[in-house]
């Protein structure tokens, strides 16, 4: 017997998913581009400093949104808003893991491209629902084909013939795990918390833990800082500011498999922004590895792509 079609309601309504899609789509060209701007700024200052200031604008542009929420009375100020304490370890948790990313993906910048760098942190697509085994999320065979694609094509593109994997390329590999967390539990929490206040919590909790990094391991500089001003503001009011903010949106009608697909485009974007801006290239082997990721992402999605095609 075929199963009861919802009735249609807000959450339903035609347009409203390509609207959703369509805003984390442009989150992955902001982010794909950002990786230019992260490598340039790596020219002036450390990586922990960078992350600090950039999280810190980033944050600045939520608080018109959590203004328009709590005029509102929704989301965190809403009738059925979580508990203070709820709501400050929710933002915690998800700035805990955006700082593990971010670091390693900004640390491990340093050592390899622009471009491997966005094709190996793209790879957080197919660990996304690996990790939902935690939560007992089966994934399709189409998943475990994609993965097999992905290991495949990480091997070609960052693996030696010596068998060795550079240290960059590793610790943006280490931070495509954290990526996946995040997706994961933006997926869980943006339902019950509005947008400003989530984004908020986890830039300013990104940001301080940067900064206490950044105060043990690196020298601030002001020079330095000023110095990567360009970058800097790109990464901060425009990839943490508006890209995530668009995240967050995008994902409050879109499945976390599904989202994570759209956010993996940002690779691409990040070897054209690469090949474009600061002429890097890449081999004959190393274009057939990102070839094979990409492939891998896409074969992953394959089923949910049917079934969303289908109604």
């Amino acid at each position: 017997m075929a199963p009861t079609r919802p009735e249609r309601t807000s959450e339903t309504a035609p347009g409203r998913p390509l609207v959703s899609e369509s805003l984390l789509l442009l989150a992955s060209a902001i982010w794909g581009f950002a990786f230019v701007a992260q490598r340039v700024a790596m020219d002036h200052i450390g990586p922990f400093t960078f992350n600090a200031v950039r999280f810190a604008l980033g944050s600045l542009p939520m608080l018109p949104l959590i203004a328009l929420a709590r005029r509102r009375g929704n989301g965190a100020y809403g009738p059925d808003r979580p508990p203070l304490r709820g709501l400050l370890l929710s933002g915690l948790a998800a700035g805990a893991l955006l700082y593990g990313g971010a670091s390693l993906q900004q640390v491990g910048i340093v050592h390899t491209t622009a471009g491997k760098a966005g094709f190996i942190t793209g790879l957080y697509v197919i660990i996304v629902p690996i990790l939902g085994l935690v939560w007992k999320m089966h994934p399709r065979p189409s998943v475990w084909a994609g993965a097999v694609l992905g290991i495949v094509g990480l091997f070609l593109l960052s693996v030696t013939e010596h068998f060795t994997i550079g240290l960059g390329d590793s610790l943006v590999l280490a931070g495509a795990f954290f990526w996946a967390g995040h997706v994961i539990l933006v997926g869980r929490l943006i339902r019950r918390i509005d947008v400003g206040t989530l984004a908020f919590l986890q830039f300013t909790t990104c940001a301080v833990l940067s900064f206490l990094t950044a105060l043990v391991v690196e020298d601030i500089r002001l020079d330095g800082i000023i110095a990567a001003a360009v970058p800097i503001l790109y990464g901060g009011f425009i990839s943490v500011g508006i890209a995530y903010t668009l995240q967050l949106i995008g994902q409050r009608r879109t499945p976390p498999s599904h989202a994570a697909i759209i956010l993996g485009l940002e690779a691409v974007f990040a070897a054209v922004g690469g090949w474009a801006v600061l002429n890097e290239t890449l081999s004959s082997r190393a274009l057939v590895g990102c070839s094979l990721m990409l492939a891998g992402v896409i074969v992953s999605q394959l089923r949910l792509r049917r079934r969303a095609v289908a109604g």
